[in-house]
């Protein structure tokens, strides 16, 4: 599960603006961000090639965020239920098609095929658009003009932490002439938890509920594993910035990357 904070043409030289925490089990491995090989496995897209930037999920070989050089970005969140996903597809691998840019991916093929993977929100580009595909409802909206949160809901849910992080990004934002990217990666380290008053009630009891309502998840079993900062300017570079965190939340490393569209 993770959570994703988006504006959208909200500055005047960077039309887009992410900033993501991905939440996993700390046991499941996982491949840092890096340019995939060009010789991909059975499990990607036939045109991936190198032109993918993206973490890789060791366990089920997909990523849950990721550009391309076009300076097309995707990302995935689990929509949050008790359904058992086993032989389920890896939702991992919508995040690849999305970036292969072979056309495949469209509305109707994401309605089609959105019941062979489990619950899902998939945020992805298509004609020069952002679009966000919610598989339980199967609306897929597009991210107008302003400021966005994507969890483990629907697109702007009332979550504490989806509010929470969505105003501190437009703060940031709208204060700054030029973006600060460690001032984002320090507000994706919001550790505060929600009144037990404002919890959604997802079935997973309230200890949890407590747990997962902050934007940085810390716990030894599963918590947040990274936090993303992708930015894409007017001419389409990109700056990726990628933080990993361990069980106790300690910085593992922090990698950036520039991309120049092709």
């Amino acid at each position: 599960m993770c959570i994703l904070f988006i504006a959208v043409d909200m500055h005047p030289k960077w039309p887009l603006i992410v900033c993501a925490n991905r939440d996993e089990f700390h046991h499941r491995p996982t491949e840092p961000a890096h340019f995939w090989p060009a010789t991909p496995n059975s499990a990607e897209p036939a045109n991936l090639s190198s032109k993918v930037l993206a973490g890789k999920d060791l366990q089920a070989g997909g990523t849950w965020l990721g550009v391309n050089k076009l300076g097309q970005f995707s990302a995935l969140t689990n929509i949050r239920n008790l359904s058992d996903n086993e032989g389920m597809r890896s939702r991992g691998e919508l995040v690849l098609k999305a970036l292969s840019n072979d056309g495949s991916l469209t509305e109707q093929w994401l309605k089609q095929h959105s019941n062979n993977y489990g619950s899902f929100n998939l945020v992805y580009q298509q004609n020069d658009k952002l679009w966000c595909f919610n598989s339980a409802t199967h609306e897929n909206l597009p991210l107008e003009k302003g400021f966005h949160a994507v969890s483990n809901g629907a697109l702007d849910d009332v979550w504490p932490k989806m509010a929470k992080g969505q105003q501190a990004l437009e703060q940031h934002v709208l204060s700054h002439t030029e973006p600060d990217v460690e001032q984002m990666l320090g507000l994706m380290r919001d550790e505060s938890e929600a009144d037990d008053t404002s919890l959604p009630n997802t079935g997973i009891g309230l200890e949890w509920e407590r747990l997962l309502s902050a934007i940085f998840i810390k716990h030894p079993e599963y918590g947040t594993r990274s936090t993303s900062v992708v930015m894409r300017d007017v001419q389409g570079n990109i700056a990726f910035t990628e933080v990993r965190y361990d069980g106790k939340a300690r910085n593992l490393g922090q990698q950036r990357f520039s991309i120049k569209p092709e």
